[in-house]
């Protein structure tokens, strides 16, 4: 019986662990490998790690962990989880099991591209759904919003920040009110309601959106709206509650509605920046040893 299993290996995994593994419990660490930013070339908004490539966070930090001796990592992927009498348990894809007392949930989330060609070719070169990692890069260039209705209208809204040359392209017919046109309007932010046919781009990142009339609009990059946030199917074996948008809601140190399971990173509540995601693992990691304690000296 371990303390605790931690599922993820992104920033709010390693987080936890190395929080956890200094106060000597131990730890668990279960990654499949597969991060949902493994696309993008940099990662930015990290202080001190600005601009560097997302999978050199993940190296230094399983090194980092060999350091301590009550920190287990497996790489595999996670098949099912329940919870156990004392604790829970997880079954691996090669029928590994481990059980303990307490479990972290950092999965993150899957991102699923618009069905158009080229989107998943060009995502994260020049195609991103996240201003705040990917918008000063293309600062001032003439950006494309993709998504329908108000979702797409907020997006192009956000990103006045970072450009005042703006096109929202809604793939056809939106339901834009005529207020909300002339928001867009005072705004410089122009509205193409044709259909797309594909993306195509240069050397290997995006540059153009082709319409099914067949003209082509250049543009610097692409940004566009997601739907529903789509989580690890453990969080919906284990009971955890959904939000609207598909996350976790979670308390101030990342406790769910099921006692003993926290979840932390993207699939909580807060902000999908990898800095966040691991401020939240170490808070997480801080309230399950708080909890340990009390119960090992009640």
């Amino acid at each position: 019986m371990r303390d605790v299993i931690i599922v993820g290996g992104g920033p709010a995994g390693l987080s936890a662990a190395l929080i956890l593994g200094r106060c000597r419990r131990r730890v668990l660490l279960i990654d499949a490998g597969h991060p949902r930013n493994a696309v993008t070339p940099h990662m930015h908004g990290f202080l001190g790690r600005d601009g560097r490539p997302p999978g050199a966070l993940r190296d230094e930090g399983m090194r980092e962990l060999a350091a301590y001796d009550t920190v287990e990592i497996w790489d595999g992927r996670v098949v099912d989880a329940v919870r156990a009498p004392d604790g829970f348990r997880v079954v691996m894809d090669d029928q590994r099991r481990a059980d303990a007392r307490r479990m972290i949930l950092a999965t993150g989330l899957r991102t699923d591209l618009p069905a158009v060609e080229g989107f998943s070719e060009f995502w994260g070169h020049g195609v991103h759904h996240c201003p705040y990692c990917d918008g000063y890069e293309n600062r001032d260039r003439p950006l494309a919003v993709y998504g329908p209705g108000e979702a797409g209208k907020g997006l192009a809204l956000e990103l006045t920040a970072w450009s005042r040359d703006l096109t929202l392209c809604t793939d056809g017919p939106c339901d834009l009110d005529p207020a909300e046109r002339d928001r867009l309007a005072h705004q410089g932010i122009r509205i193409e309601e044709r259909p797309v046919a594909r993306l195509e781009g240069e050397d290997g990142r995006f540059a153009r959106l082709r319409l099914r009339d067949g003209e082509a609009l250049e543009y610097g990059a692409l940004f566009f709206t997601t739907g529903p946030c789509i989580p690890s199917h453990l969080v919906e074996r284990l009971g955890c509650d959904l939000s609207r948008k598909g996350t976790v809601p979670t308390g101030d140190y990342e406790e769910t509605n099921v006692p003993g399971l926290y979840v932390a990173g993207d699939a909580s509540r807060r902000v999908q920046l990898a800095i966040v995601a691991a401020a939240e693992g170490a808070m997480a990691a801080f309230a399950i040893n708080t909890e340990l304690l009390r119960e090992d000296t009640r």
